[in-house]
């Protein structure tokens, strides 16, 4: 008995963690929104990168600055030489030079504050190239999450579907026994059985194919259970109203971050010709440094020397361009075709988001009226089969119009299913689009 329970307690040491993890939690489509957005790579690479930026622009406020510096160098020599007896002897030596320079450019054609003004532009074009990542991700996720929802229906209705199978079997095996249908016709109810045994295995594995793309896109571990939480009411998140296309692209124009983007990149354009129009500009700098040095074999101490050869200089340069061999009105032609780039940058960007959002708008206004119909037609089938499976059992009706009513039956179903969550998806785009947050409760 000891043994027994010796053996037992073995083997729930011994069992894979998800054994256990049947009962983990579900995951709403919020819950893997915010996991994503803490634990995805590529977020984590743009948040850095947003620290770098602001670096960047740190050093380039510094710049305003003096600059200072100090420098020394020491030196040993040795040289041997004839004494007053004619004996050689030797002679060591060792100097040291100390110096403290300082440099400040005064004037250089605004190039430094503009230079201030371009990477302050960057890092804010930094953060919303990691917005624009964020929102990817989502829209992948919300993707994922409603393909799962779809699938994961599909299941339950081919489910449905085998039973009915099943009991059409079990039916057609008893009407076979007392002579009222054919072995032909026996067997193709039980070829139709093995069909949709397949058919719900297949579904099953794209069912589970979707939750691993999932698991993967949040890197949640291989081994880890992952299951969704199912909706209240899908049926009445698809025929709620739509948001208006006209209201979505008035708010995703002033709060999508590839639109701030974009115009962010032609205000750094505008910034970089003012940038290249500095190399016409005369500079202005200041200069100056204090030094001194010590040297041996002079009869002076140490203190003495760094006293009595203490030096100092101040300077002002002006650099005026005369000449540069093109390279400034070069950076200005360059610049302004950077910013007509940009510009049309910024165009193409607008289009995009509005055919975008037009685009989802279309999708669900058709989806979700093909939902309407789909509805009718699942009811209008189900009723149909209904009866008409009656009238098969009591032999009124042959096996080719059953597997008929029944093949209506399923494609009005999926037809409903695919609509219902093609219209629950394009919604919530429209509105992550219309900045609201996406959530299926």
């Amino acid at each position: 008995m000891k043994i027994g329970k010796f053996f037992i307690a073995g083997l729930l040491m011994l069992a894979p963690s998800w054994a256990f993890s049947e009962t983990a939690k579900q995951w709403t489509l919020k819950d893997c929104i915010d996991y994503a957005l803490k634990n995805n790579i590529k977020i984590q690479t743009g948040i850095i990168s947003v620290a770098s930026s602001k670096e960047d622009v740190k050093e380039a406020n510094a710049r305003l600055f003096p600059s200072l510096s100090f420098s020394t160098t020491h030196q040993a020599g040795y040289q041997p030489f004839l004494d007053k007896n004619n004996t050689y002897s030797d002679k060591g030596s060792y100097s040291g030079d100390y110096g403290l320079n300082a440099s400040w450019t005064v004037w250089d054609g605004n190039k430094n504050r503009n230079n201030i003004k371009l990477q302050e532009l960057t890092s804010r074009q930094t953060k919303l190239s990691l917005d624009e990542n964020v929102n990817s991700i989502q829209e992948q996720i919300v993707q994922l999450y409603v393909q799962i929802l779809y699938v994961n229906e599909a299941v339950d209705v081919n489910a449905q579907i085998l039973d009915i199978s099943k009991q059409n079997a079990a039916r057609g095996k008893e009407m076979y026994e007392v002579g009222s249908l054919s072995k032909a016709d026996l067997a193709q109810l039980e070829a139709q059985v093995a069909t949709d045994e397949y058919n719900l295995v297949n579904i099953k594995g794209e069912l589970e194919d979707y939750k691993l793309q999932m698991k993967n896109l949040l890197r949640l571990d291989y081994d880890y259970v992952f299951d969704i939480a199912l909706p209240a009411s899908t049926d009445e998140q698809a025929l709620s109203a739509i948001p208006s296309a006209k209201d979505v692209l008035s708010n995703a124009l002033s709060l999508r971050p590839e639109i701030q983007n974009a115009m962010l990149g032609m205000e750094s354009s505008n910034l970089n010709i003012e940038i290249a129009k500095a190399g016409y500009k005369p500079t202005v700098s200041l200069s100056g440094g204090i030094g001194t040095n010590t040297l041996t074999g002079t009869g002076q101490n140490w203190g003495n020397q760094m006293k009595s050869n203490l030096s100092g200089s101040v300077g002002v340069t002006l650099s005026i361009p005369i000449f540069d061999n093109r390279s400034a009105k070069t950076a200005v032609n360059k610049a302004k075709m950077s910013l007509q780039q940009s510009e049309l940058e910024m165009a193409d960007a607008k289009s995009n988001l509005e055919l975008t959002i037009q685009g989802f708008w279309i999708n669900a206004t058709t989806n979700q009226q093909r939902f309407k119909s789909a509805q009718v037609s699942v009811s209008s089938a189900e009723e149909s089969y209904g009866l008409l499976s009656e009238q098969f059992r009591l032999g009124l009706k042959n096996i080719v119009e059953l597997t008929n009513a029944k093949t209506v039956l399923l494609n009005a179903q999926q037809s409903r299913l695919e609509s219902k969550y093609m219209t629950i998806l394009y919604m919530q785009l429209l509105n992550f689009y219309k900045g609201e947050e996406m959530n299926l409760i």
